[in-house]
C-alpha cells in the first residue's frame, strides 16, 4: 500500500493565511468600533449627562481605532507581509505585537483627549465659544500647511520605506516599530482629530468627514495636495468664525 502525504495540521494551515486572517480582523475590528460610534452617538442625542472618565477614554479609543485603522492597515498588512516572506521567523514578532504598539500611541492620545473634554468642553461635546472654534480652526489649517504635517504625510504613505528604515527584530523591536508607525500618524493627524472639538465629539457626519481627509492624505494619489487644499479652507473657515460672520 503507498504512503499518502502527510495532511498539513491545523496551526500550518492558519499560518499559511495569517495575512488574509489579519486583513479580515482589521476590518472586523473597525467595523465593530463604528458600529459603537453608531451606538454611542445615538445615545449622545438623547442625553446630555457627561459619560465616567474610563467611558471617556474608550470611547475616545474605539473612535480612533475607527477613524486611523482603515489608513493604517497597508502598514499592519506589509509587517504581516514580511513575516511571511520571512517564513514567520521566531525573530519576527507576530502582527498584533506591531498592531498593539500603534494601538497603544492612540490609546495614550485618548487619554489626554478624554482629560481635556472633561476639563475645557463638559458634557456637549463640542465647543461653544465662537472664538475658541475659530481658533481651533485656524491654528487646524496652519498645521495641515507646516512642514511637520508634511513629513509625517510621507511617513504615513511610504509603509514599505518606513519599515524598511526602521526595522527591528524581536518583540521589543516589533513594539517600538508600531510605536513610532502611531507617533508619525499622531503626528500628521491630531489637529484634525481636535477638529471633533468644533464639530462634536458624537457628530457622526463630522467623524466621517475627517476620516476622509485621513483616508484620502494617506492612501490617495494627490492626497498632501488634497490635504493642504482642506488646510486653506479651514483656516479661512476659522476667519470668518472669529471676525464673527
Amino acid at each position: 500500500m503507498g504512503s499518502s502525504a502527510p495532511q498539513p495540521d491545523l496551526t500550518s494551515r492558519v499560518l499559511r493565511h495569517e495575512r488574509a486572517l489579519v486583513a479580515a480582523s482589521l476590518a472586523g475590528l473597525a467595523a465593530l468600533a463604528w458600529w459603537y460610534l453608531a451606538e454611542r452617538a445615538a445615545l449622545a442625542s438623547s442625553t446630555m449627562s457627561e459619560p465616567p472618565f474610563g467611558a471617556l477614554v474608550v470611547m475616545w479609543w474605539l473612535m480612533m481605532v475607527a477613524m486611523m485603522l482603515p489608513s493604517a492597515a497597508p502598514a499592519v498588512l506589509l509587517y504581516s507581509r514580511v513575516r511571511e516572506m520571512r517564513n514567520r521567523d521566531s525573530a519576527i514578532a507576530q502582527t498584533w505585537v506591531f498592531l498593539a504598539g500603534y494601538l497603544g500611541v492612540w490609546l495614550l492620545f485618548s487619554i489626554g483627549a478624554a482629560i481635556v473634554q472633561l476639563l475645557l468642553v463638559g458634557p456637549s461635546m463640542s465647543l461653544d465659544n465662537r472664538f475658541a472654534q475659530g481658533a481651533v480652526l485656524v491654528v487646524a489649517g496652519l498645521y495641515q500647511l507646516s512642514p511637520v504635517k508634511s513629513a509625517c504625510v510621507r511617513e504615513c504613505r511610504s509603509p514599505a520605506q518606513f519599515i524598511s528604515r526602521h526595522w527591528r527584530s524581536g518583540t521589543i523591536g516589533a513594539v517600538q516599530l508600531g510605536v513610532r508607525h502611531g507617533l508619525y500618524c499622531l503626528g500628521c493627524c491630531w489637529m484634525l482629530m481636535v477638529l471633533l472639538f468644533v464639530g462634536g465629539v458624537m457628530n457622526l457626519l463630522w467623524v466621517i468627514a475627517l476620516t476622509g481627509i485621513v483616508a484620502v492624505e494617506k492612501l490617495v494619489p494627490g492626497g498632501p495636495q488634497v490635504g493642504r487644499l482642506a488646510g486653506v479652507a479651514l483656516a479661512a473657515w476659522g476667519v470668518v468664525k472669529l471676525a464673527g460672520f
